[in-house]
């Protein structure tokens, strides 16, 4: 059996999401299609608007066989992280030949040329100017890139699914992983395009719009299940709840989140003393140097307990495969596969009590992301659900 891997977050999953995997079908060569989607909380700092269950569902119902879970210290984490993590866990399984990711621009080769230049000395250099200069990270090394390298596509580097897919085939580089990369054109909105459109708007469309005089026009949006889910979100206290962690945590626990660093511990700690409304707080602490992603990153990493360290332990560790959910239909040789991955299934409480020390650590991380959502949306979901269709 031959996997192809889509790493995701389906916030919701839309028409765009449904396209992709429609395509991956006809382009990949792979005889399955396997998910590796964010958990309760986003790569942009934010909780899911559904639960991860759901969304897991939604996914196999419109096309996938097999939705894992991406652990949340990867899941809220800066590009690079959540693509070193995520590249990680794809590698521990042998039947996982191909990744696909959607873009804006460029083949596989333009891809893997632009991931491919080594940072030298005179790299590391420029880089350190560019972040002097008050350019956020990601955009201080794009400029870098480009910068010692004309003859790369620069459009590569201009928009976030690019950056991302960049950051795809750098981590494949570094672990020496004989995944090959699929970039997928996408459809419809762009990754922070908040208007909706006729039938292929964003995630950040559509969650803008839920529960707006705008809601109706979600449902050419995406498929008939995901609309009748999405009329049951409603408003929760995470904004809420966020901050009095961040007051709570204090600068020297805030300094050691993964994104945090120069400092900005302070700046944060010293809002949050004067500031009661989430928002407003963002609207102080984002610069040009610090992006409200990051911003809300750190937020979260600390709400959760994702630290630096911690972190970093956990993408050199041998750690888990958690199955979200996945078809009936040939279940028994899809779990087969997972069976022959380095990394332990954890479908069970009896399973997360023999993982090794990084992995029971991590895991417990998963489990307190659980429990947080289930307090903040006032429901019980048991982490350790499969869903099966």
């Amino acid at each position: 059996m031959k996997f192809c891997a889509v790493i995701c977050e389906y916030n919701p999953f839309h028409n765009g999401h449904k396209y992709q995997l429609e395509q991956i079908k006809r382009e990949s060569g792979c005889d399955k299609i396997l998910c590796l989607m964010s958990g309760s909380f986003t790569q942009r700092g934010e909780i899911a608007i559904l639960d991860k269950f759901t969304r897991a569902r939604h996914a196999v119902q419109n096309g996938a066989d097999i939705v894992l879970e991406l652990p949340a210290a990867f899941a809220v984490a800066p590009a690079e992280v959540f693509a070193s993590g995520a590249v990680a866990l794809l590698s521990s399984i042998p039947a996982v030949e191909k990744l696909a990711f959607g873009c804006e621009s460029g083949k596989k080769e333009d891809f893997l040329r632009a991931a491919a230049p080594t940072e030298d000395e005179t790299f590391r250099n420029l880089l350190k100017k560019k972040l002097k200069e008050g350019e956020s990270y990601v955009k201080a090394r794009s400029e870098t890139v480009i910068k010692l390298h004309p003859e790369l596509d620069k459009s590569l580097f201009l928009s976030p699914n690019n950056i991302l897919g960049l950051e795809y085939c750098r981590a494949i580089f570094s672990r020496n992983s004989k995944i090959e990369p699929l970039p997928i054109l996408r459809k419809g909105g762009g990754y922070a395009d908040r208007e909706l459109h006729e039938n292929f708007s964003s995630a950040s469309a559509i969650r803008a719009a839920i529960g707006s005089p705008s809601h109706h026009l979600i449902k050419k949006n995406v498929p008939e299940d995901v609309f009748q889910d999405l009329s049951l979100v409603r408003p929760n206290q995470a904004k809420t709840a966020i901050l009095c962690a961040l007051l709570s945590a204090g600068r020297e626990k805030i300094a050691k989140t993964t994104d945090c660093s120069e400092g900005l511990e302070n700046k944060l700690f010293d809002l949050a003393q004067k500031e009661t409304d989430y928002d407003k707080l963002l609207e102080e602490a984002v610069s040009k140097r610090y992006t409200l992603s990051r911003i809300k990153r750190i937020l979260m990493q600390n709400f959760l307990g994702i630290y630096r360290g911690d972190v970093k332990r956990f993408l050199f560790s041998p750690l888990y495969l958690k199955v979200l959910a996945l078809k009936k239909e040939g279940r028994r040789e899809l779990l087969s596969a997972l069976g022959e991955a380095s990394f332990p299934l954890v479908a069970r409480k009896s399973d997360f009590e023999k993982l090794s020390s990084e992995a029971a650590e991590c895991f417990q991380i998963d489990l307190r992301a659980n429990g947080l959502f289930n307090i903040l949306n006032n429901r019980f979901i048991n982490p350790f659900e499969t869903v099966i269709l």
